[in-house]
């Protein structure tokens, strides 16, 4: 934690503010450690002359004192951490008095109302800038502790999802599938999901975030099932679509089509190519294929202690990939009203390659 306070210290500084208030609950986590529902950190420019200042309410006193680190002074307050609490914590400056230099604000996670507030609580005190993506630019690249926690993760959602298929699919309701995962992962230890699984079967296939219903799934169907495990605080995340007996050749050969586009692409994810790059390799073959209106979604994105986090694996995805970002790889198929397929790994970024987090087949495979 110290060092993320020293790294976050520099972006700060370079940006040229004296504080950088960190206002959105999972960045507020990454920083400080603290996981409690109410809490904003102010994250100074040069942590040798002010404190690095956590504040949060009555309710979590305790907790704020045993998760924070020592870097971290913790201040509890009574009013609203974006109005008159950030005043009431507000550290006293190496100037002394209430002269807060500029204060950088994260205005994608602020709303007007909010900036509002500040302004009126903090008066003449600070000049408020708007400064985004500061911690996020430090989420992207995963230490080696928190791979092994997306790793766990990944490894406690296989699990779960061989034993939903040790039942088998058919003749149980979309619903009634998409809970048995749920129950099998909690089960196994997962702390909360990462989403609502996705389980999608025949025509619904076609639907890239379907919400299950209550049909049951009937032999001869492709069913496509995504879903994730929160454990420690991280994400997983997998996509697999499963056969329930013989399907036609239309169906067999969209299945190959994604595979080979998804095995070609896991091969391209390494440390340079940017996110756009990467997926190209799986748009090409799928366009080839004559199904270039068809997959109409990115590729993939990051993955952390939010489930979708950048960088963006897209048309869009102008990032270079570096070693230690976490993405996914999900390229899919979809003819409205028919079907469609999906599969998605999970990868650690490597200076030549990448790593596979999760360990399911991608194989054909039929499921009764």
């Amino acid at each position: 934690m110290a060092e993320r306070v020293e790294r976050l210290a520099e972006r700060v500084a370079a940006a040229g503010v004296d504080w950088l208030l960190v206002s959105a609950p999972l960045n507020v986590r990454w920083l400080t450690g603290f996981t409690g529902s109410n809490a904003v950190a102010l994250c100074p420019a040069d942590p040798g002359r002010n404190p690095a200042v956590l504040i949060t309410d009555f309710r979590y006193t305790e907790q704020a004192a045993e998760q924070a680190p020592s870097i971290w002074q913790v201040e509890v307050v009574k009013s609203d951490l974006l109005g008159a609490g950030l005043a009431e914590g507000f550290p006293v400056t190496d100037g002394g008095g209430d002269n807060y230099g500029s204060v950088g604000y994260d205005d994608k996670q602020i709303t007007v109302a909010q900036l509002a507030a500040l302004k009126t609580a903090l008066g003449g005190a600070a000049d408020l800038v708007a400064l985004s993506g500061c911690v996020e630019a430090l989420r992207l690249i995963k230490s080696a502790d928190e791979v092994e926690k997306i790793r766990a993760a990944a490894e406690l959602a296989d699990a779960a999802m061989l034993e939903l298929l040790e039942h088998g699919l058919v003749g149980r309701t979309e619903v009634e599938l998409a809970l048995l995962l749920e129950s099998a992962m909690r089960r196994l230890g997962a702390q909360e999901l990462s989403f609502p699984p996705i389980v999608a079967s025949g025509p619904r296939g076609a639907l890239p975030h379907a919400e299950p219903r209550e049909i049951e799934v009937e032999r001869c169907q492709m069913v496509t099932i995504d879903w994730g495990a929160k454990l420690d605080g991280y994400c997983s995340d997998c996509t697999r679509t499963y056969f329930t007996g013989e399907v036609d050749d239309q169906q067999s050969l969209i299945y190959d089509v994604v595979l080979e586009a998804q095995i070609a692409a896991v091969e391209a994810v390494r440390a340079g190519p940017t996110g756009r790059d990467v997926d190209a390799v799986a748009r090409q073959i799928i366009d080839d294929a004559g199904f270039a209106d068809c997959f109409g979604h990115g590729l993939g994105h990051g993955v952390g202690l939010d489930v979708h986090e950048a960088p963006r694996l897209s048309r869009h995805g102008d990032t270079e990939l570096e070693a230690g970002m976490v993405v996914t790889v999900e390229p899919g198929i979809y003819l409205a009203g028919h079907y469609g397929v999906r599969i998605e790994d999970l990868l650690v970024v490597a200076p030549s390659g990448s790593e596979t987090l999760n360990g399911l087949s991608k194989a054909r495979q039929v499921v009764a």
